[in-house]
């Protein structure tokens, strides 16, 4: 995963890539270009701070029927607001994926410290959000059942050894980064 300011960014970044790879090494197999959605992310600025420190990425990927992105946006925002209801700590960042995937596509990326993060999920959510979530259930399913057509979760390990980040980026996580390898 990278992130670009600019779809000339990506440009420069290939021609730098064709000029560095030999003819034999493997070619990224798939390649995706995605646009940041700010609306449909939760709590996006704390999940750019946990990158660093995360070890794991819940990864989310919707795709939806043509002409339903209003309910989507619903969806997703009623997700926020059960999230919300119980202060739940885990924040993602979505994108909207203008190639490389079917029309449609949304992805979401959840940092995460540890795994142990999971046990913490909605499972465990406090008497008062109960029922925020029994009256919101019934709205949540008609819209997935009508605009989504898959929606599939994955969760990633990150691996320093083959990842290139920057010393802006590591700052604080050397250890993890460039010291002890998991």
């Amino acid at each position: 995963m990278e992130a670009h300011d600019s779809f000339a960014s990506i440009e420069n970044l290939d021609k730098i890539i064709a000029n560095v790879l030999e003819e034999d090494v493997p070619v990224t197999p798939r390649t995706m270009v995605a646009l940041y959605r700010p609306g449909l992310s939760y709590r996006p600025e704390q999940a750019i701070r946990m990158y660093p420190k995360a070890r794991y990425f819940q990864v989310t990927t919707y795709r939806i029927r043509p002409g339903t992105y209003p309910e989507f946006a619903e969806l997703v925002r009623l997700r926020r607001q059960s999230l919300d209801s119980i202060n739940l700590n885990r924040p993602d960042i979505a994108y909207q994926v203008i190639s490389g995937a079917e029309s449609g596509t949304y992805i979401f990326f959840g940092p995460l410290v540890s795994l142990a993060t999971l046990d913490s999920g909605l499972a465990n959510s406090p008497v008062y959000a109960e029922d925020l979530a029994d009256a919101s259930a019934e709205v949540r399913r008609k819209i997935a059942t009508e605009g989504e057509i898959s929606r599939e979760n994955l969760l990633f390990r990150i691996d320093p050894r083959i990842s290139n980040v920057s010393e802006e980026f590591v700052a604080g996580e050397s250890e993890f980064w460039h010291g002890k390898k998991p």
